[in-house]
């Protein structure tokens, strides 16, 4: 397990979902803008980690090797997010609960920002379990990132298309 060091800066949650991408994408112009280095950060597990190439049924790979695949993801969504070339981007793989592996990070950032929903199976809630835990607990500001082109519509978890990317902060 890796420790995540705290000390400024702008930390995002990742976890391949589309709406990590647009965080990620989202924090990463913001970097840019604002001099600031950036950290992705992806928990994960046994159930959620991408397999290593070493898997096949009836045999589980060493965590090592769940960790690299883990770390392959991360740098493959970093490489394919378009991030401005000067932004320093350090990638951690936690192997933690997301919350608290992201609360871990947050200590001491500038900006925590996170997809408003991951790869959790509630599609009909509005804001996933974990950002709205750490909308509670983070001692920082924290930034929830929605997809371009969906934004809350009419009734329960219902889209309507519109043409902007929607970003609630929680500016502690």
């Amino acid at each position: 397990m890796e420790a995540v060091p705290g000390g400024g800066g702008i930390v995002v949650g990742v976890d391949g979902s589309a709406c990590a991408r647009t965080a990620l994408a989202w924090a990463g112009r913001l970097a840019g803008r604002a001099g600031m280095p950036l950290r992705a950060v992806r928990a994960w597990s046994l159930t959620t980690a991408p397999r290593p190439a070493s898997w096949e049924p009836a045999y589980v790979p060493p965590l090592a090797e769940y960790e690299a695949a883990v770390r392959q993801a991360i740098d493959d969504e970093v490489a394919a997010a378009g991030l401005p070339a000067d932004v320093p981007v350090t990638c951690s793989a936690v192997h933690r609960a997301p919350v608290d592996a992201l609360l871990a990070a947050a200590e001491g950032a500038d900006l925590l920002v996170v997809g408003v929903r991951g790869r959790g199976g509630a599609r009909g809630r509005l804001l996933g379990s974990v950002a709205a835990s750490v909308l509670r607990a983070a001692d920082c500001p924290v930034t929830v990132v929605r997809p371009s082109g969906t934004t809350p519509g009419p009734g329960p978890g219902g889209t309507r298309e519109e043409r902007h990317e929607s970003v609630h902060t929680d500016a502690r």
